[in-house]
């Protein structure tokens, strides 16, 4: 029998030379005559680690960590093919890595374990058992399902899923839609694209299971242009889940039809914003559009539509497989299931972890993440993308949990956390936020476009040192003009980093400790 090796073809390990150490393991293989099976699987997350080639053994897979093209001849020579090396990159069993083995992975459980692009592989570990359960029952019985499951948006609003579903299948009309937002825009998320690139199937799934839930026949995934590899495995998926009859005009023999089709997004962060992404679909300029009405009696087209993140609509399959009892076993209060945390900025070890909600972000950076790259104290840690707020050191032990970050004026988001250390100059990241909201707002709204555009103005005042009092007073009314004032999050959210920067940081804008005011 051929040994098994894997490399991955995900984005951050084609990055750095997966493609030239797949064809040097072949080439090296070829010129020693080892019969081996190579397959380009998907990632686990252990980003820092990449390329992480595995090696099937017996005993389970064997990892080799930061695997470089010239790296290859020497682990051959160490006997790696075995899964008997001691080479210096050598890491043992895959699944006893800690980083790996303290996880809880429902959404990700195959991700990096299976090819991508091979339906038989998807079913061989679980999959389409959620499509099946699915095909049996009423949409009423499936909402109900995914209701009772406690499954909310992993998109960064956390509106209940089957709350959602529950308005469309109630809403009367010819045509419906389900559309995926894989705008993924904030920084340091990635959790999105590595679903679309490592586990295709278990996303198109998902949309499947809710267009039979709320009556839908038409489905759409927005993916935005800079992620060429998850467009290319989505649209190889899709093709083969059509020959395999799992959609088309009659989705798994049941009588319904499902049809879906992949968007490519012009990069605009504004598209991330649920009706912009409607606009943008329909061929239009990515603009907010005034609510109500809300799209899920309104949406594409003019026609109810579900729109859900990647993450959101890839929890559905194992919440129809295994039950909503299942699912709601994990997490806290009314955070149930997983969340996909991504880590990245000054970090030791980047990566992927899904948990169940109740972790603290401590957990997350030390036990995990290893402390900065740097070896430097971590300063302050930003929770759920360039919008979100930043947590100094004495809130690190706050649960990952909606309810818990909302009580401390934070953000969970997609579960993107970017760290910094205590280098990072915090008025020049609360500069940042305002000039990325001045480039990237849609300039719908007043607050937001203009706003944006003054607190650069103000800010930039307030770090030369001019009549710096008052500059700090009217840059809190002007935040909280565009907290109350704008049209979207866009402009909504744009205040979290700085205000926050500002209350928990004020020596870094020229300000003596105890004077500023929370806001």
């Amino acid at each position: 029998m051929n040994t098994r090796i894997y490399v991955p073809a995900d984005s951050a390990a084609l990055a750095l030379g997966a493609d030239d150490v797949a064809a040097t393991i072949r080439q090296e293989a070829a010129r020693r005559g080892i019969a081996i099976d190579l397959i380009r699987n998907g990632t686990r997350g252990l980003l820092y680690l990449e390329p992480l080639v595995e090696v099937d053994t017996p005993d389970g897979r064997i990892g080799f960590g930061n695997v470089d093209a010239s790296d290859v001849a020497a682990l051959f020579d160490t006997g790696f093919h075995n899964g008997r090396s001691t080479h210096r990159l050598a890491l043992g069993l895959v699944e006893q890595i800690p980083y790996l083995a303290k996880q809880t992975r429902l959404t990700f459980a195959r991700c990096g374990i299976t090819d991508p692009l091979s339906l038989d592989d998807y079913v061989a570990h679980g999959g389409y058992r959620g499509l099946r359960q699915a095909v049996a029952m009423t949409g009423a019985d499936i909402v109900a399902a995914v209701t009772a499951s406690g499954l909310r948006g992993r998109g960064g609003a956390a509106f209940p899923t089957g709350i959602k579903w529950n308005t469309v299948l109630r809403a009367p009309a010819v045509q419906k839609y389900i559309v995926c937002n894989a705008d993924e825009g904030d920084s340091g998320t990635f959790a999105d694209r590595i679903v679309m690139e490592s586990d295709p199937f278990v996303l198109i799934e998902g949309m499947t299971i809710a267009g039979l839930a709320v009556g839908a026949t038409r489905g759409f995934i927005y993916v935005r242009s800079e992620y060429p590899h998850a467009i290319a495995a989505l649209n190889h998926a899709i093709g083969t889940a059509t020959r395999a009859g799992l959609l088309g005009p009659n989705v798994a023999a049941s009588g319904r039809a499902f049809e879906l089709e992949v968007r490519k997004g012009a990069g605009a962060y504004i598209c991330g914003e649920e009706t912009a992404l409607l606009e943008s679909i329909e061929g239009k300029r990515g603009v907010v559009r005034a609510k109500p009405p809300l799209p899920a009696l309104a949406g594409l087209f003019g026609q109810p539509t579900v729109i859900n993140n990647v993450l959101s609509l890839a929890s559905v399959p194992i919440i129809l497989d295994k039950g909503a009892q299942f699912y709601q076993d994990f997490g806290m209060g009314r955070s149930r299931g997983t969340l996909p945390v991504q880590l990245a900025g000054n970090i030791k070890n980047g990566g992927l972890i899904e948990l169940a909600f109740g972790a603290t972000l401590r957990e997350i950076l030390y036990d995990y993440g290893g402390g900065s790259a740097s070896g430097r104290p971590i300063k302050a840690v930003q929770v759920g993308g360039p919008l979100g707020a930043y947590l100094p050191e004495s809130q690190w032990d706050t649960p990952l949990d909606y309810e818990a970050f909302a009580s401390l004026w934070a953000v969970l988001g997609h579960g993107g956390i970017v760290v910094h250390d205590d280098s990072a100059d915090m008025a020049r990241l609360a500069r940042y936020a305002m000039e990325f909201c001045a480039v990237e707002s849609c300039g719908k709204c007043t607050p937001c476009r203009i706003g944006s555009t003054r607190g650069v103005e103000v800010i930039d005042k307030i770090r030369a040192g001019t009549e710096r009092p008052q500059q700090v007073i009217l840059l809190r009314s002007l935040c909280d003009t565009m907290l109350n004032g704008s049209l979207c999050a866009m402009g909504g959210m744009t205040p979290y980093p700085v205000l926050s920067a500002l209350n928990h940081f004020p020596q870094d804008f020229g300000q003596v400790v105890g004077d500023q005011v929370a806001a």
